[in-house]
Parts: C-alpha cells; structure tokens; sequence
C-alpha cells in the first residue's frame, strides 16, 4: 500500500504546503514539526525553482526567498532525512521538470525514494508527458501525483484512471493564492474522478479559512492550503513555526 494512503485513514485530510528554505532550512524543519504535532496527515514541501509557473505571487517570492538564500536540491534532501528521524507522516515534494531534469531523473527519484519521500508533484508536467519520469517513479515506488483542473473536462476520467497516491484537484483557473470565494463546480468534477479511481482526492488553490478547508473536505477527500501558510512565514520570518501550528490545528479542528 502507498504510504500517501495513511494520509487519508483518519477521516478528512489536511495538508500544508511549505516551501523549502523560506527564510531558511531550520525553520522550514520546524515549520514541519509543528504542522505535524498539530494535526497535518501529509507534508507538501516545495522545492524552489526560478520559474515557478503554477504559483502566485505569495509562493513565488518565497521561492525567491529561499533561492536568494543559497538553498539548493542537495541540502532539501538533508533536511527531509533529518525530518524523517522524527516524522512518520507521508511527505510529498511539489516542483517542476525542470528541476527533476537539470538533477538527472534517476538520481533525483533514487534520492527521494533513499530519503523518505513518498510522492512527486509536478504541476508543470501534462498528462501525455508523464512517461518522462513514470517509469523511473515506478521502479522506486514514489507515487506521481496528477492533477485534476477545471479545464481538465473529457480528460478527468483518464486521468483519473492511471493515478497514483491522491488526486490533487485544482479548485479556480489560474495560479496559486489566496481566494475570498471559489466558485468552480467542484461536485462534477469529483463526481467524475469517483467514477474511474478509489483513490483519495484532496482539493488545492486558494483555500485559506477554517470554513473554506470545510467545505472543500465535504466534497472531497481533503483540503490543500499553501500561501496561507507561506503568507505566516513572510510575516513570522524565524518565528513563523508557532503560528503555523496554531493555523493547522485549526484548519484540521474544522475538518474533523
């Protein structure tokens, strides 16, 4: 069984999203540490890429951030086996080709595999290119994690037949943020995924409330936030992994 599975055994999943080396490694460890004791079931972390295509604004000056700051794929890799002493809850990495290219495929999937890492999203990498790292992702059991967008339409079916791990469900058209409402019609969406895979799926993109992660988790599988959490980390710097429990205890208080 894929360890991301665990993530969905308690009911309502919750899952932050934190970019690696924003402001800095260390408190990106307790930044994970404390999402984890106040109730996150699975970790995306970010690895900064110059072109982040997929993010606002929010994430990506943290990327930015983290790049200006020296953080580079070797020392995110360090970090993540340190975590591992301590955390037991799936991690997921969210980056783009680019970065899985430049590294060499094989390398940076053996690497994941070695260090804990039981996903790989790459939301810059369609449908009919996965065969680029699927077979790779295969032979080390990392998980490849599709996403699942409005724009999607007659292709949600065959995407989700050939998922693995969960479904990242794109909730808006657009990047990454913060968003006071979102209107897409998310219930046909899953209606469909439902249809073709048993597989969990947890919605993502512009979730920052309590009452937002809920209503989202009610359709689905779970609820994805990321710039909320990067948003703590612009204003907290070194301070931010407090508040950010804080936040996740009541984002996941509101799934249960």
């Amino acid at each position: 069984m894929s360890n991301i599975k665990k993530a969905f055994e308690n009911g309502k999943a919750f899952i932050p999203f934190i970019t690696c080396g924003d402001p800095d490694l260390s408190t990106t460890k307790a930044a994970v540490i404390a999402a984890v004791e106040n109730g996150a079931d699975l970790i995306e972390l970010g690895i900064p890429f110059s072109d982040p295509t997929a993010e606002g604004p929010v994430i990506q000056n943290a990327n930015l951030r983290a790049l200006s700051n020296g953080v580079t794929t070797d020392r995110i890799f360090s970090l993540v086996k340190e975590l591992r002493e301590e955390v037991k809850i799936p991690f997921v990495f969210m980056t783009y080709s680019n970065v899985v290219f430049s590294y060499g495929a094989r390398r940076f999937i053996s690497s994941c595999k070695d260090i804990g890492i039981d996903g790989l999203i790459l939301p810059d990498l369609p449908f009919e290119e996965k065969g680029e790292f699927l077979p790779i992702t295969s032979e080390y059991g990392i998980d490849l994690i599709s996403l699942i967008a409005p724009t999607s339409e007659n292709r949600i079916s065959m995407i989700a037949k050939e998922a693995e791990g969960f479904i990242y469900v794109v909730s808006s058209l657009g990047v990454t943020g913060v968003r006071s409402e979102i209107t897409t019609d998310l219930p046909s969406i899953i209606k469909v995924i439902r249809e073709n895979t048993s597989l969990p799926c947890a919605i993502g993109f512009g979730i920052s409330t309590p009452e937002q992660a809920k209503k989202m988790a009610d359709i689905s599988d779970g609820a994805i936030v990321g710039s909320a959490i990067i948003k703590l980390l612009e204003k907290y710097g070194t301070d931010a992994p407090e508040y950010i429990g804080e936040y996740v205890k009541k984002m996941k208080d509101a799934l249960r």
